[in-house]
């Protein structure tokens, strides 16, 4: 009888981890377009502001009914964790959209991704000071191999061009990124993971909207068509998929991955992001990706198994008592 249970346990335990490795695949792919379909609305004459509150706000519209279905009345739930809802619709929604879009209007989609998605690295820091999760060596490999990966993925050892201004932004959606995952991946408040996202993109489009009406947020738009791979489009075709596939989506499935891969894991299998960034760019904007940044796509792969390989060692180290 206790055989049967541990393999019941393994298999469930295996389960929840196809099925977390698929959402974040998901939310990756989805999240990826997002640069390239923006890159065009600001060329047109599309602020970030403007942009990132229409994307946050059908987001938000798509989501909140299946929120409040899950929410089935317990309301207590969002009183209790009103601040935690504010600080990830603020930070990890908001924040790390608006960063992220003003960066790529100052730089290359590439080099931004880059410097954003530094943020599994910040969430294995972060996890070590604030709960005693020391990273073990495997770990340390797994993030070293992504981190190279990443570099050929996004050809910068041909000499990319850089901005300050833009590092500045990265380094703010980075910052956004990382809450997104350490929060995402917090099963103790009780949110369901549609009340979390539903929540949060509210509180980040009310945030926004607040920002663009005291004149704090710049808020320009444009009724010019947009060009994709030769096709043009209506303004409002990618603002569109902007708010349903590459924020609804996402948002909703990056929670569902995060609950079960933990944030370590989630947020290393979130780097695929930069490879459907690179693959979106070349569909879309007609940027071929070239044989290095196929090998870094494999290096980022080696990593994301080396990460958790590694959180076996990171947990004994965490449970193992002091002598």
């Amino acid at each position: 009888m206790t055989a049967l249970t541990d393999d019941d346990a393994m298999v469930a335990s295996g389960s929840r981890l196809a099925s977390g490795v698929g959402f974040a695949l998901l939310s990756a792919a989805s999240f990826g377009m997002a640069g390239a379909l923006a890159r065009q609305l600001l060329g047109a004459g599309w602020s970030a502001g403007a942009i990132v509150l229409i994307r946050v706000s059908i987001a938000a519209l798509v989501v909140l009914p299946f929120g409040l279905v899950s929410l089935r009345g317990r309301w207590h739930l969002v009183r209790r964790n009103a601040r935690l809802i504010a600080v990830f619709g603020l930070v990890a929604v908001a924040g790390a959209q608006f960063c992220y879009f003003s960066a790529v209007a100052h730089m290359q989609v590439g080099p931004a991704l880059l410097i954003e998605y530094t943020a599994p690295a910040t969430v294995v820091v972060w996890l070590w000071l604030r709960h005693g999760q020391r990273p073990g060596p495997v770990t340390l490999v797994g993030a070293g191999l992504a981190a190279l990966g990443l570099v050929l993925v996004l050809d910068l050892l041909s000499g990319a061009a850089i901005s300050l201004p833009g590092v500045l932004w990265a380094l703010g959606a980075m910052v956004g990124a990382a809450t997104y995952f350490v929060v995402a991946a917090d099963e103790g408040n009780g949110l369901p993971p549609m009340v979390l996202a539903s929540g949060g993109l509210v509180a980040g489009a009310v945030a926004l909207a607040v920002l663009g009406l005291v004149g704090l947020l710049p808020m320009h738009a444009s009724s010019a068509a947009v060009t994709y791979a030769g096709t043009t489009v209506a303004w409002w075709v990618p603002l569109l998929v902007l708010g349903v596939v590459t924020a609804a989506v996402p948002y909703t499935s990056g929670i569902a991955a995060s609950r079960r891969l933990g944030s370590r894991l989630a947020s290393f299998v979130a780097l695929t992001e930069v490879l459907a960034g690179v693959l979106f760019a070349w569909l879309l904007l007609d940027e071929l990706p070239r044989p290095v940044q196929l090998a870094g796509g494999l290096l980022i792969l080696a990593g994301v198994v080396f990460v958790k390989l590694g959180e076996k060692d990171t947990a004994d180290a965490s449970a193992r008592p002091a002598a």
